[in-house]
């Protein structure tokens, strides 16, 4: 893997040959699957050896699945460890809510025997990845170019719902994670007043990702059920049970054309525009916004993109502005995986 062009990363380690041919494990740390690979830095790049799928609810600590990861392979003097987050991480420590445990990466440096280690939000870490992308892995909603000189917004809608950006220094672009995704939710419409008491009343605080996530997706969803009274036929009440809810939904939604599956998706799309939109004004992301999480890559077809970009660019005085943005769809899977050990092969001299 290769560094894309079009993505200026602030790597100052490229150009020491010292982080050439250096092994390093990099992690990526979700609720549900927590994935490890095995990694060679070579020529400013990456060389992926290894990579395994952990179901992370079968471990009560990463130090577990990491002991694993190397005995399954049979790994020994590895140099480097990174690990991506689904949480804010302070002084090389995280304590995520949805995995329930306390991670500090000095612990695992020293435990495991690597010279170096690094702990990244999972969403930082994804900025680091996108830079490995091929052009194929980014599908236009509006641009007939590449992102342009400027800062950067992303926005990952998932589990929970990740943003970040790249602040563009003149030269480079330079990537952090925010907690945005924790803001609070506010309406616009009497309905969505409605959606925001139903909300209340389970969380107190609604914020962004209580609408934007797949928790996110099904509250909508149950809204429209529960409250709009919108018929659920029964033989989908039982796929929603046992299966994958998002791809359920989608499946019903195109195959089956079942109104309410419908109107959920074109609600969670019409707020994931309202939400790139305030995301891209509070970071003058003027460089681009990027889409990625396993959301919008699942309902990828489904998006309507001019519907998409109208919602978008509606502002009280900054359509100028929100219209001019390019905006991209990232089709990639594990972006944080491999920027994690981007960022562990290249960030320093």
């Amino acid at each position: 893997m290769i560094l894309n062009p079009k993505f200026p990363l602030y790597l100052p380690g490229v150009e020491n040959t010292n982080n050439d041919n250096v092994t390093i494990i990099g992690a990526s740390l979700r609720e549900d699957t927590t994935i490890l690979g095995y990694f060679v830095s070579a020529n400013g790049g990456l060389e992926v050896k290894i990579q395994n799928e952990y179901n992370t609810k079968d471990y009560n600590s990463f130090s577990d699945i990491l002991r694993k990861f190397i005995q399954d392979n049979q790994l020994a003097n590895v140099k480097r460890l990174t690990v991506a987050v689904p949480g804010p991480v302070i002084d090389g420590k995280s304590s995520p809510a949805r995995l329930g445990w306390d991670l500090d990466i000095e612990e695992y440096t020293r435990d495991f025997g690597f010279e170096k280690g690094d702990l990244l939000n999972d969403l930082e870490a994804s900025a680091y990845g996108m830079a490995l992308l091929e052009d194929s892995d980014l599908d236009p909603i509006y641009t007939s170019g590449h992102l342009e000189k400027g800062n950067v917004a992303i926005l990952a809608p998932g589990n929970g719902l990740g943003e970040a950006g790249y602040f563009f220094d003149g030269k480079n672009l330079r990537p952090f994670a925010t907690e945005g995704g924790h803001s609070e939710f506010s309406p616009r419409t009497n309905v969505e007043v409605e959606f925001y008491q139903f909300l209340n009343n389970i969380y107190g605080i609604v914020s962004w990702e209580n609408v934007l996530s797949k928790t996110g997706l099904f509250n909508i969803y149950r809204f429209l059920r529960d409250v709009k009274r919108h018929p659920e036929p029964e033989w989908l009440a039982e796929r929603l049970a046992q299966g994958n809810f998002v791809e359920e939904i989608y499946k019903a939604a195109v195959e089956e054309d079942v109104l309410i599956c419908k109107i959920a998706l074109d609600t969670f799309v019409e707020f994931l525009a309202r939400e790139a939109n305030n995301l891209v004004l509070k970071l003058k992301a003027t460089g681009g916004l990027l889409i990625s999480g396993d959301i919008p890559q699942t309902i990828r077809e489904y998006i309507d993109k001019d519907k998409f970009y109208d919602k978008f660019k509606i502002s009280d005085k900054m359509e100028g502005l929100l219209k001019n943005t390019p905006i991209y769809l990232i089709k990639q899977n594990h972006t944080a995986l491999k920027g994690a050990a981007l960022y562990t092969a290249y960030y320093q001299n």
